[in-house]
């Protein structure tokens, strides 16, 4: 008799990812919490290992990975797993780009209503006992220009919703996509930056995106324009960020991830038009659901039959 495949899940995630792992057969563990030094002592008696963002998947513990062939990221993001390490010792690294695609965008759409509005300072003041109803003038959405750098998964689906908010909708994306939705126009990264009212975010952090966003492209924005970033901290220079709001070079800045998370107190978070969120991208119970069931099915998929899918380069 074969030895049963066995996959362990070191963070959080829905139980639908047990549910379909263990209805074809495999044998399932759920071990959330451990340091690396534990999970380096025990991941290479499974052959699939399942991950969110908590745990760290890092050279030192794929040292010894024993029986271990896939490692699967419950998210679009691989910050957190060491690729070159794994890919060299011979194991597949994937991440379920669609699952969480609609949240992402509509958190970003949602941010960028907050900031148009002022809705999260009005709410406040009124919590205060304040009724300062001139203070909280707002802009209109329609018809003002929204810029989308990254036109993946998550940017394509947030483009869409600007075009159904009747903005007009500019992308960049250094990997420009053969079809792009109705509406949205592609253009050049530095059009984006001096055309858009608002720009939204959804670039991976690499050599080439770590603070693309700083000083020198606040000071080409259009002044007043809004940013928002759900994509990766370390993509916008947070320091900048606070000098543009200070100067009114930015009307506002919607921030949902940080160079470091949590991020230590600053000045930029008592600004009183930054909006500031918890890295909240991904949390819906809808999208919970649905990365844990693409990682089950591309572990299936690959442990049982060798097809790989969602393959991390």
């Amino acid at each position: 008799m074969s030895e049963p495949i066995k996959v362990l899940i070191a963070d959080d995630m829905s139980k639908k990812a047990v549910d379909l792992l263990s209805g074809v057969g495999f044998s399932v563990d759920v071990k959330t919490g451990m340091k690396p030094e534990e999970l380096a002592a025990c991941v290479g008696q499974y052959h699939g290992l399942g991950v969110r963002s908590a745990s760290k998947v890092t050279a030192a513990v794929l040292a010894n990975p024993g029986k271990l062939k896939i490692i699967g990221r419950a998210g679009v993001g691989v910050d957190n797993i060491d690729v070159k390490a794994a890919t060299d010792k011979g194991i597949l690294v994937i991440n379920t780009p669609q699952g969480n695609a609609a949240a992402a965008a509509e958190l970003a759409i949602g941010l960028m209503f907050a900031l148009a509005r002022k809705i999260p300072q009005a709410a406040e003041s009124m919590r205060q006992g304040v009724w300062e109803k001139k203070k909280f003038m707002g802009a209109e959405i329609a018809g003002k220009t929204l810029g989308v750098v990254g036109l993946g998964n998550i940017g394509r689906n947030a483009a869409e919703r600007g075009v159904g908010l009747k903005m007009n909708v500019i992308g960049y994306d250094p990997f420009p996509p053969k079809t792009l939705p109705a509406g949205v126009k592609l253009v050049s990264l530095d059009e984006v930056i001096a055309k858009s009212d608002f720009v939204t975010l959804h670039v991976p952090l690499t050599d080439g995106t770590k603070n693309l966003f700083n000083a020198d492209t606040f000071g080409k924005m259009k002044k007043g324009a809004y940013l928002i970033n759900c994509a990766r901290g370390g993509i916008v220079d947070e320091n900048a960020v606070l000098a543009a709001l200070q100067s009114g070079q930015l009307a506002g800045a919607a921030l949902d991830v940080f160079g470091k998370e949590p991020p230590e107190p600053s000045p930029l978070f008592q600004h009183e038009s930054l909006i500031a969120s918890p890295h909240l991208g991904a949390s819906t119970r809808e999208a919970q659901e649905k990365v844990a069931i693409e990682l089950a099915e591309v572990f299936i998929g690959f442990l049982k039959d060798g097809i790989v899918k969602n393959a991390v380069k």
